[in-house]
This record gives structure tokens, sequence and C-alpha cells, in this order.
């Protein structure tokens, strides 16, 4: 007979013999009552002390586990290596919702979005009161309606030595106050084969920045005062040279126009380039 099989009929009758063995109750009782039961022995006391009749209990007890126990570990190893399925106790779910604790922690929520009416009912903020619009510093400039205006005058007039080919007009200012602001506009009209062929002026040139370009039918010469730059009192001079087809030229349609700011004012003034009289009296 082979190994296993010796192993295997053991196995069968440990689980026979733990099956149909019963423990005797009553006989375990009985040993238990004789335990305690008083003894007489010669020369001594008929009973002995209450300790010693404890420590029978005790050890009778003892032997009855003992002998339980050795029963149960010959049936448990009869039964550990019999390959039967083994099942899992598995304690039932709890009814209803777990409680707060077993739930897993909850990201806290956004808060809700106030209501229309808690926006429409909110007081609005109040709108910055308005600032007093303040007067402009810059003084407006006039318009000019002639040769004279406050502490300017003005001339316009062809150089002399102009000739049937080139031509110089002269724009001549007299001011009787310090200028701290000065536009001086030279007009040339288009009447053939004009062009610019330079320009210049008596007060000192880094004191100005001068441009000329043509505008509807004119060539323009325009001189401004830079700015903390000043025009002193006196009496002085800006020439626009320009060439022309051959012949004499007819002046009639030219203009210049100032403009110029003395004590906090702006004043203009504005003329042509016919034959004018000067401010002595001279023509």
């Amino acid at each position: 007979m082979r190994q296993q099989d010796v192993h295997d009929e053991l196995r069968a009758r440990l689980h026979e013999a733990a099956e149909a063995h019963e423990p005797d109750r009553a006989r375990m009782l009985a040993r238990i009552e004789r335990g305690m039961a008083p003894q007489a022995r010669t020369g001594h006391r008929a009973t002995l002390p209450p300790v010693f009749g404890w420590i029978r209990v005790v050890s009778a007890t003892a032997a009855v586990a003992a002998v339980l126990g050795v029963g149960g570990y010959a049936v448990a190893s009869a039964v550990k290596d019999t390959p039967t399925e083994k099942t899992v106790a598995v304690s039932p779910a709890p009814s209803g919702s777990p409680d707060a604790t077993s739930r897993p922690p909850s990201h806290s929520a956004a808060p809700p979005a106030p209501s229309a009416s808690a926006t429409t009912s909110s007081p609005r903020a109040s709108a910055p009161p308005s600032s007093t619009p303040k007067a402009s510093t810059t003084p407006v400039t006039p318009v000019a309606k002639g040769e004279e205006d406050g502490p300017l005058w003005s001339d316009g007039s062809v150089d002399p030595h102009s000739n049937d080919f080139w031509a110089q007009s002269d724009v001549t200012l007299k001011t009787s106050r310090q200028l701290t602001s000065l536009t001086v506009q030279l007009k040339v009209a288009q009447t053939g084969g004009v062009s610019d062929a330079g320009a210049w002026r008596s007060l000192p040139e880094n004191d100005f920045t001068q441009t000329v370009a043509e505008q509807d039918g004119f060539l323009v010469y325009t001189w401004t005062l830079k700015p903390g730059s000043k025009v002193a009192v006196g009496e002085w001079v800006f020439a626009g040279q320009y060439n022309h087809q051959q012949g004499g030229r007819d002046a009639k349609k030219d203009s210049y126009t100032i403009t110029g700011g003395a004590d906090g004012k702006q004043y203009a003034v504005t003329g042509d380039f016919a034959t004018h009289t000067t401010a002595d009296g001279d023509s």
C-alpha cells in the first residue's frame, strides 16, 4: 500500500473518531466533586484547609480542559491537510447610509453664485463726482485781421533784387515786447514754375524750426520758434526764395500770417505783398 493511501486512511479514521467522540459530562462532574470532598488521613486533621481543596478543583478542571484540548488538537491535525474548500465569513454590509466617519473626505464646494435678486438689490458703487473742467492755460490763437495787433507790426514785400527767373519775398516783423512764442508763415502762389530756392531769417537759426511744402497751389514756408527760446524787441525779417517762369511775376496772390505771444496773450497779423507804409511813415 502506498504512503499516500495510508495517510488518507488515517485521516478518515481520525475524522470518524472525532465525530463519534462524546465527552462524559457526568463522569467529569463526579470527578470534580470527589476532588472537593475532604479526605481523612492518619495523624492529621479530618479536613484539609480550604486552599488545598480549591487547588484540587483547579487541577481537576485543568485536567478536563487538557483532555478536551488534546481531542480538539487531534481533530484539527486530522482535518488540517484535508483539501476541502475553505470559506471566509464576511460580515454583512451595514444597512442604510454609512456614517460620516466612513465617507471619503469631500472637496469643499464652491460658494453658490449670488441670486439675481441679491445682485439687483445690492447698492451700486456711486460714480465719482465729476470734476469741474479747468480753464485752458493755452491762449486761444486770435484770427489775424490786419497788419497790426498789439505789440506786433508787419509788412510783406518782394525783394528788389529779384529777376526774371528768381525772386525773394520778405516778411518784416516789428515787436515792441519780448515774444515767448512766434510762428511766421509765407505763402507763394504757384504762378508757373515756382519751386523752392532757399530761405533765411535775421534771428538765430538755432532758435527756429523751418519747413517748406507745397499745399493747395502754394509754396509754403513756415518758421516756428522753439520752446524756451525768445524773440527780443526789435525788427526782424523772414525771407523765402524761389524760382519761377521767365518774365515778370505777379505776387498779388501771395500772403503771410504771423502769430506771437507776449505777457501771456496771443496776437496775430496778416498781409499781402503790395506797397505799404512803414511805422515811421516811410513808403
